[in-house]
């Protein structure tokens, strides 16, 4: 009978794997880490375990994007906020993470989560987050109360903002706007059909509708304002451009107000006057 070649135990070199080998033979691989190696040569090197294989370079802009997502969720969780309840306006204090509450006063369910709106969206919305109408967004909610928000998209709703909206987009809002703040971006071109109320408004772009303001109405240069306001004071910088009729110091009169009952005064002719006939108009 044939003698069955005999194995030796070599050691890889690289990884220092031992395994069974043919005395005879002249090179061979290792089981391990897959390096070639002579069987017969001396180890020419410490035992250095093999790091993993680098990972394809990543997009340097999804990098920050993502640590800029962790120091904003980081610096979220460490502020906090003051809520009001929406029923009856109770102010307590809440994290900057969390997404709901409940009011301690009548028990009431206070959403605080953040909605962006990517395409279109007709449901009511009552969150004291943010509300943000990405440009292919539409926003067609009979009702959206908010705490902030930012229109780069379309709004056909009713939108009540507690705090500041930003309108970033161009075309026409159907619906109708309340704020605190209402700031209107430059290079855009909006035309409200409802009356904005707002405590104060800033008109960087271009604007058309009318509009009800507690406080300031400020026209920034190269701003435009077209239509009819009633504001405590109103602002027009160098450059800017105001076209309506404007009711400053005093607001306008509501639906339900009425004028006081006075009965008019009929101013009589002092005695001795000559009456003149009046001057007929001019064919």
């Amino acid at each position: 009978a044939k003698s069955s070649p005999v194995k030796v135990s070599v050691e890889c070199p690289h990884c220092g794997f031992k395994q069974n080998e043919y005395a005879a033979a002249k090179s061979t691989m290792c089981r391990q880490c897959g390096s070639h190696f002579a069987p017969a040569a001396p180890r020419s090197a410490p035992i250095v375990a093999t790091g993993a294989r680098p990972e394809p370079r990543t997009d340097t802009r999804s990098a920050a994007a993502s640590l800029m997502q962790r120091f904003d969720g980081f610096w979220k969780s460490k502020r906090t906020n003051v809520i009001e309840c929406f029923d009856c306006q109770r102010k307590q204090e809440v994290s900057g993470a969390a997404t709901s509450t409940i009011c301690p006063s009548c028990s009431a369910h206070i959403d605080l989560s953040d909605y962006k709106i990517t395409t279109s969206f007709s449901r009511s919305i009552r969150t004291k987050g943010e509300v943000h109408v990405t440009t292919k967004g539409d926003l067609s909610s009979s009702s959206v109360r908010c705490r902030r928000a930012l229109i780069e998209g379309r709004l056909r709703g009713n939108l009540d903002c507690a705090g500041t909206i930003v309108i970033n987009t161009s075309g026409k809002i159907l619906g109708r706007l309340s704020a605190s703040e209402i700031v209107v971006e430059k290079r855009c071109e909006v035309q409200f059909f409802r009356r904005v109320r707002v405590s104060n408004i800033e008109i960087r772009g271009r604007m058309s509708g009318e509009v009800v303001a507690d406080g300031m109405v400020t026209i920034r240069k190269n701003g435009v304002l077209e239509g009819n306001v009633t504001a405590k004071a109103i602002n027009v910088e160098k450059g800017g451009t105001f076209s309506g009729q404007v009711v400053v110091g005093r607001r306008a009169l509501q639906q339900t107000e009425l004028l006081p009952n006075e009965s008019p005064t009929v101013s009589e002719p002092p005695e001795g006057s000559i009456n003149l006939a009046r001057p007929l108009p001019a064919t």
